[in-house]
């Protein structure tokens, strides 16, 4: 790993200066700055995979495209000192941090990536335009800093699906890796935005992963009835199996979950959810819900009613107080028999 302090990159010119040996990996991590452990954990990453001999450049760049409100953009943190030191310490070799006039020399770009339907969901409907000025700067800064791959957070399922696509579409010709979601201990998500919460705000905004672990844990509950039921011979229906083991409770849930339709699985987990959510609502430091659905990771629609399988996303974004959190937990459905 890479002991030394990174070079702080003002300028494209020193950006294209930075040398490399030939056939080296150059790995990139892109963020607004106000680094925490997330972001050392996607630095970390990014210096595994690119090997000793290999690069790491992190990007530290407050995107005025992504803000609706100027406020908003003056309001987001600066703390590029410790930025570096946080970078340094997690291995980057540079930190690649311009200005506004660097990365828009015009002013801003009248060319743009669009995100298209999918940028107009979930948080595309929350912020309209949001994922046009990301997807573009995006573009930019992967075209500058031209790596071989690029490590995004999964807390930002949304923004990882779109710029994946935007790779895909486009012919970057680049790996974007996703990297596992950093909780602190209470189970909060690491955001720089969490720094804006009073202690009571937090406990509030601690409604968002417990809604995510409660529909999770449904899930898992759902799952493990049916295979228990599966194993029970059918003589007048799986509850009625259930209930001659005793298990009173389990079979409710079974007669809901196996005996009824197959668009159970998908509500129920999204019902988990909002039970949390609409019971944070009511505290003293309330949590107003903007989403929380269920959507297909590739696409961001939502899971249509039905019987379903895969890959799924629990995503949920809320205000509490005057700041706005989201996070999103992945899970796998199983097709019920």
């Amino acid at each position: 790993m890479n002991t030394a302090p990174a070079t702080l990159l003002r300028s494209t010119a020193e950006l294209n200066a930075l040398g490399r040996s030939a056939g080296a990996r150059r790995s990139v991590v892109m963020t607004m700055g106000a680094l925490h452990d997330g972001h050392a954990t996607l630095i970390r990453a990014a210096r595994a995979a690119a090997g000793p001999g290999g690069q790491v450049v992190v990007t530290v760049f407050v995107n005025p495209l992504q803000f609706g409100e100027a406020a908003d953009l003056d309001r987001y943190p600066r703390t590029l000192d410790a930025d570096l030191a946080v970078a340094s310490e997690a291995g980057a070799d540079a930190v690649f941090a311009p200005s506004a006039d660097e990365v828009y020399p015009g002013g801003e770009p009248q060319v743009r990536i669009t995100a298209g339907p999918m940028g107009e969901r979930l948080e595309g409907a929350a912020r309209p335009g949001h994922f046009d000025g990301m997807l573009t700067v995006v573009a930019k800064l992967l075209h500058l800093t031209r790596p071989d791959a690029a490590f995004f957070g999964q807390k930002d399922a949304q923004q990882l699906a779109l710029v994946r696509r935007m790779v895909r579409d486009l012919n970057f010709g680049i790996d974007i890796v996703a990297v596992p979601t950093v909780r602190d201990p209470d189970g909060l998500a690491l955001s720089s935005r969490n720094r804006f919460l009073s202690a009571e705000e937090r406990r509030t905004a601690l409604a968002l992963p417990r809604a995510l672990f409660a529909a999770r844990d449904r899930l898992a509950a759902q799952q493990t009835l049916h295979a228990r039921a599966r194993t029970v011979p059918d003589r007048g229906g799986r509850a009625a199996a259930l209930n001659r083991l005793g298990e009173a409770r389990a079979a409710a849930d079974t007669q809901a979950v196996a005996l009824a339709r197959p668009t159970v699985v998908p509500a129920a987990v999204l019902a988990a959810a909002r039970s949390v959510l609409d019971e944070a609502a009511g505290e003293e430091v309330p949590l107003a819900l903007d989403y929380v659905a269920l959507v297909d990771p590739a696409d961001f629609t939502e899971v249509p009613d039905g019987r379903v399988s895969g890959e799924v996303v629990l995503a949920v974004a809320a205000r509490v107080g005057a700041t706005r959190l989201i996070d999103n937990i992945p899970l796998t459905l199983g097709a019920l028999t």
